[in-house]
């Protein structure tokens, strides 16, 4: 059996597929394969772990071969989860592993972009630091403040404890349904969509991109907020309007932004988001650390081994393939 990999991943998942028999066929260029690169790399292999490649109908309908498609990401917003299912190939992701790290870096870019640390850093490096003056370049306390997560799954859950452990934030959140463990350890309040942009200070989005999220934070939603609010995306960039949030910004309808993720991504060099004050941007790296790449590395190679063996999948996102 062999499993095809879209780019180099931690060795601890590579230990795995090697132990179980799998031979290994690695993309090591650091490029992103093109649509017709990855079908020719995919017509002599049984499986295909995925890092960022687009998974769609085309390429299912040319490797209808593969026995599994195992993701080196929770998210799997770039897969045709419906053409897989038709096709009968179990999709697999990692889920949870990764929530810490990725609660973690929204944390992070809350504080940073709350004290317009990137700024001043930049400020620095460009020779800046130099006459005092105690009105200048001020930020905004978090202690007290209302944090609304829009998504309260895991890595939102954990971001709202960083928040209320730190800074006793107040806890909102908007979700299809109540998140019970919230509620009871940190007296979080299920709120309407609008409510939580009125009557936040911090709106953190955790939630999965699909059609009814795409776009959701547009030039409406960011009029609804406060202008001293933060807003807050380590989700996916399509959530966010990026134009209307360039707008929101340069206009002071909304104070300031935190992203790990952009639309479109990369993020061009000449964007205006990086040069704003009170915006911290990072390159998409959430779940960028050893220990969870290392995670997510076995959680793939997990579902890879279960998929070449005929086996269920530990973390499918389709179970309903088995029938």
């Amino acid at each position: 059996m062999k499993v095809f990999i879209t780019r180099i991943i931690p060795e601890a998942g590579l230990k795995l597929l090697r132990e179980a028999g799998i031979t290994i066929v690695e993309w090591k260029e650091k490029r992103q394969l093109s649509r017709d690169e990855l079908i020719a790399a995919c017509q002599d292999v049984d499986a295909l772990l995925s890092v960022g490649s687009k998974v769609d109908r085309d390429f299912l309908e040319s490797c209808r071969h593969l026995k599994v498609i195992a993701l080196h990401s929770v998210g799997y917003d770039n897969v045709d989860v419906f053409a897989a299912t038709e096709l009968g190939i179990p999709i697999g992701n990692t889920p949870g592993v990764l929530s810490v790290a990725t609660a973690d870096t929204a944390f992070l870019l809350m504080l940073a972009t709350s004290r317009k640390a990137f700024f001043l850093h930049k400020s620095i490096a460009k020779g800046n630091w130099g006459f005092f003056d105690p009105t200048a370049n001020l930020g905004i306390e978090l202690r007290g403040k209302t944090l609304g997560i829009f998504g309260l799954g895991k890595i939102g859950l954990e971001m709202a404890r960083c928040c209320r452990r730190a800074y006793d934030m107040e806890i909102l959140y908007h979700n299809r349904s109540n998140n019970l463990e919230a509620e009871a350890e940190l007296g979080a309040k299920l709120v309407s969509f609008d409510e939580l942009l009125v009557q936040s200070d911090v709106v953190s989005v955790h939630t999965a991109l699909t059609p009814e999220t795409e776009g959701v934070f547009n030039a409406e939603a960011f009029a609804k907020m406060k202008k001293s609010s933060i807003f807050i995306n380590t989700a996916r960039g399509g959530i966010h309007n990026e134009t209307d949030l360039i707008k929101a910004l340069e206009s002071g309808i909304i104070w300031g932004a935190g992203l790990d993720v952009t639309n479109p991504e990369p993020m061009k060099a000449d964007n205006p988001l990086l040069d704003m004050p009170n915006v911290s941007v990072l390159p998409h790296i959430g779940s960028g650390t050893e220990e969870t790449r290392d995670a997510m590395s076995v959680l793939a190679a997990k579902n890879v081994i279960a998929g070449l063996k005929a086996e269920k999948l530990p973390y499918p996102v389709n179970p309903e393939v088995y029938g």
